[in-house]
């Protein structure tokens, strides 16, 4: 059997810049340091950074008065703002560039008197968080069928933006059948969905032309990692989620020659070469790498967390 390798795959940028922001608040004020919900959507990720003395909270209130909190990647509403505020909390918001640059998008249109449409899930907490950053009329669809049943206040004013992890295929489909119920709707294009959900889908649609079954590394809470395992699907190949080497069915992998693996945007590289490792007990001789993008997106840290740091490197050298 043989393996090929996604690229890119695994970590993006904003979730590197989040994980990173924990750590250096872990180093500079020391422990505890608050979450305000899963950092990232991994278990794996979370549990590592719990070790360290990250305490994750889904409630502001949970948080001691004035504890140093950390805003997860996926964006928070302006109620949980102000409830940290309240709190007197050490705010370091971990939020995704790319999250921020939806709200900015949304609060924009409403600051021009369009009520909001958000293409996304119901629950996930970068769609509540991007709902809640807008003070005028939102409304909130998931599939053309809710576009259909749709009633909002102003036909002739609307504009949408997208949660960053969703399928494209599935957000075009959307778009569309928003634009032909709302000829005058604005918003931007498929293609701003977020780079790295964008790449890790380009990746599997030219993955499942090579392989017979596709695994995917990644929480199952974990949106953009859904979405790559039913692109795989959509192909008519066989695709699995899986969060580590424990998910793996031997039965799986009878009559199969070529395994094709990726991982969701939060899912770190360990966790991939588990995966391996547990295929070469089942039959895997040969790993390759799929021809690929190659990305160098980064984002800065927060300007004050990054003086902070400075500052204590540069006592620390002194010692």
């Amino acid at each position: 059997m043989e393996l090929v390798l996604a690229k890119p795959r695994g970590f993006c940028a904003g979730v590197v810049r989040a994980i990173d922001i924990v750590k250096i608040a872990l180093e500079v004020h020391g422990p505890p340091v608050y979450v305000f919900h899963e950092i990232v959507h991994n278990r794996h990720v979370v549990e590592e950074l719990r070790t360290q003395g990250a305490v994750f909270v889904d409630e502001i209130a949970a948080v001691p008065e004035g504890a140093v909190t950390i805003f997860s990647a996926h964006g928070v509403s302006d109620a949980v703002v102000a409830q940290a505020r309240g709190r007197r909390l050490e705010v370091i918001d971990a939020t995704c560039p790319l999250v921020t640059k939806v709200h900015l998008q949304a609060q924009r249109y409403s600051q021009r008197g369009y009520g909001i449409v958000i293409i996304g899930h119901l629950g996930h907490e970068e769609v509540e968080g991007t709902m809640g950053s807008v003070d005028g009329p939102v409304y909130l669809v998931s599939t053309p069928v809710d576009v259909g049943v749709l009633e909002v206040a102003e036909p002739a004013r609307l504009a949408y933006v997208t949660q960053t992890t969703l399928s494209l295929d599935d957000t075009r489909e959307v778009i569309d059948a928003l634009k032909r119920r709302f000829p005058t709707i604005q918003g931007p294009e498929v293609n701003d969905i977020c780079y790295a959900t964008q790449n890790r889908q380009n990746a599997v649609r030219e993955l499942v032309r090579q392989v017979d079954l596709v695994l995917v590394v990644g929480a199952r809470n974990s949106s953009n990692s859904n979405r790559l395992r039913e692109v795989g699907q959509s192909y008519r190949v066989p695709a699995h989620l899986i969060e580590d080497e424990h998910d793996l069915d031997e039965s799986w992998f009878e009559d199969v020659s070529r395994v094709g693996v990726t991982a969701g945007a939060s899912a770190p590289e360990v966790l991939v070469q588990g995966v391996i490792e547990r295929l070469r007990s089942y039959g895997a001789t040969k790993v390759v790498e799929m021809d690929g993008l190659h990305e160098t997106t980064t984002f800065r840290l927060p300007t004050t967390l990054r003086a902070k740091q400075d500052r204590v490197s540069a006592r620390n050298a002194t010692k």
